[in-house]
């Protein structure tokens, strides 16, 4: 069976696309799904956090690529039949790359921090998905445990009917933590606030592009 592809893309630096791409691979590698991770963006985050994970101890169900993005497109045909599922990191402010992300994937997920800025930047890459006729889904990530900023910006998404993932992401330090050790936080923090939010949001993607009746689903 051909690999799912998601593609995780916001025009904005600083989103949080490379954490949601490393945690949500983690999460579903730690269900039993074969992930490939292919990390476009030029300052090789990703690639960076795998090296430490493959010195530590190394991971079978867990692959990571450092992609240029005129060969991306190559890559997705060469791994689509060996994983599960692909989960691209795009760069920001890259057009070209991203489209060939988001004209392969099953969906994209638009990480934002709940801020004005960051919801104007959303709209480049929506648009594009839109043109792409690829299916999107707004992360509210590095949410803070208090004030209202968050419940403001969410209902500006919601007037403007666009499509928002149920589940958050805080602002949690566990979830930097955990990659400094190679790890994703369902490994390094278990039973944590951070890990069950990484879980919550796996099912929901997992739903959204059918993993459902995969161990993804569990």
């Amino acid at each position: 069976m051909a690999a799912k592809v998601v593609a995780i893309a916001q025009q904005k630096g600083g989103a949080g696309k490379t954490t949601i791409a490393i945690q949500l691979g983690v999460a579903w590698a730690r269900q039993g799904l074969r992930v490939a991770l292919l990390d476009v963006d030029p300052q090789g985050s990703l690639a960076a956090w795998f090296a430490l994970r493959r010195e530590a101890a190394g991971d079978g169900a867990l692959h990571a690529s450092e992609v240029q993005g005129w060969k991306l497109a190559t890559e997705i045909d060469r791994l689509t039949g060996d994983y599960d599922l692909l989960l691209i990191d795009t760069p920001p402010h890259a057009e070209t790359d991203a489209r060939v992300a988001v004209r392969a994937a099953s969906l994209i997920l638009v990480p934002l921090q709940p801020s004005p800025m960051d919801l104007w930047a959303t709209k480049p890459t929506l648009t594009l998905a839109l043109r792409e006729k690829s299916r999107s889904l707004l992360v509210l990530n590095r949410v803070p445990s208090r004030g209202k900023l968050a419940e403001i910006i969410r209902d500006k998404i919601s007037a403007e009917g666009l499509p928002l993932a149920t589940q958050t992401l805080g602002n949690r330090s566990a979830f930097a933590s955990s990659m400094l050790d190679g790890k994703g936080v369902v490994e390094s923090h278990p039973r944590s606030a951070a890990a069950e939010e990484v879980l919550a949001l796996a099912r929901e993607v997992g739903g959204l592009i059918q993993l459902t009746g995969r161990r993804a689903a569990e």
